[in-house]
C-alpha cells in the first residue's frame, strides 16, 4: 500500500537513505530541506523546523501533492560542539531549537492529521552518543535524550487512535560527517564499536522502514541502537 510519507532532513545522509529506501518501497516520499537541493526523483520541501511557518507551509504542500502525511520521520538536525565551559548560551539554545523544540513541532502537525485517521507511524532519530554522553556535546546530547521522554509520553497520547512512536538511535555512521575525520580519529572511534566497523545509512534505514511499515504494528515506545553495539541495552 502506498502511503504518504514525509522526512524533514532528507535531502542528504541518512534522511535522504530513508527517503530512498521508502520510496523504493512503492511509498509517495516527501523530503524537508533548509539548505541545499531536494534530491532527484523526490518531492522536495523547504522546511525550517524553528520556523512555525515554514512547518505549517511544508505539511500543507506535502498533502496537497501527495496527500496527508501518514508516515512521518524527524530527521532533520545540527551540531554546535564545543565544550560546555565555552558554549555559551546562544550555542546551546541553537541546538535544542532544531534537534528537540522543532522535532516536538514538527511532529505535533503530522500527529493532528495521524489521529483523524485514526492511523499512522512516527519515528524519530535520535543517537547512540547522546544516551552515552560525549565531550563538547552537552547541547546535542540533552536534545537527543529528550526526544526519549517526548516519544514516551506521545505514545500514551496516540496509541488509543493506532499512532505508533518510536526511536532509532545510530551509532557512529559512515557520512560526509564521519569522512572528513583524520584517519586517526576513525581508527579511534572504530575502537569504540564492538563490530570495529562504522554502520552505513542504509542500515539505519532498514530500521525505519521497519518501524514505519506494517509488521511494527505492535512496536510503540521502543529505542532501537542502530551502532554496532554502542548503545546496547538503552
Amino acid at each position: 500500500m502506498s502511503r504518504s510519507v514525509f522526512i524533514t532532513g532528507g535531502n542528504r545522509g541518512l534522511g535522504l537513505a530513508i527517503a530512498r529506501a521508502m520510496a523504493a518501497d512503492g511509498d509517495r516520499v516527501a523530503v524537508g530541506y533548509r539548505t541545499g537541493e531536494p534530491p532527484e526523483g523526490l518531492f522536495g520541501v523547504r522546511c525550517e523546523v524553528t520556523d512555525p511557518e515554514s512547518v505549517a507551509q511544508a505539511f500543507k504542500a506535502v498533502a496537497e501533492e501527495q496527500g496527508a502525511v501518514e508516515v512521518f520521520v524527524a530527521n532533520a538536525g545540527i551540531t554546535r560542539d564545543t565544550l560546555m565551559l565555552r558554549m555559551d548560551d546562544a550555542v546551546f539554545e541553537e541546538v535544542l531549537e532544531t534537534n528537540l523544540v522543532g522535532v516536538f513541532r514538527t511532529v505535533r502537525t503530522a500527529a493532528a492529521g495521524m489521529l483523524a485517521a485514526r492511523r499512522g507511524r512516527i519515528v524519530l532519530l535520535s543517537s547512540a552518543l547522546g544516551f552515552l554522553g560525549s565531550p563538547g556535546q552537552t547541547n546535542y546530547a540533552a536534545a537527543k535524550t529528550g526526544l526519549l521522554g517526548l516519544a514516551r509520553s506521545l505514545v500514551w497520547e496516540l496509541g488509543a487512535r493506532g499512532v505508533t512512536v518510536n526511536l532509532v538511535a545510530p551509532g557512529i555512521i559512515d557520512t560526509d560527517m564521519t569522512r572528513v575525520l583524520s584517519d586517526k580519529r576513525q581508527a579511534s572511534l572504530t575502537e569504540m564499536i564492538p563490530l570495529r566497523r562504522f554502520g552505513s545509512a542504509d542500515e539505519v534505514a532498514a530500521v525505519v522502514r521497519f518501524l514505519a511499515g506494517e509488521s511494527a504494528g505492535y512496536v510503540t515506545g521502543a529505542v532501537v541502537p542502530v551502532g554496532g553495539g554502542i548503545g546496547m541495552g538503552m
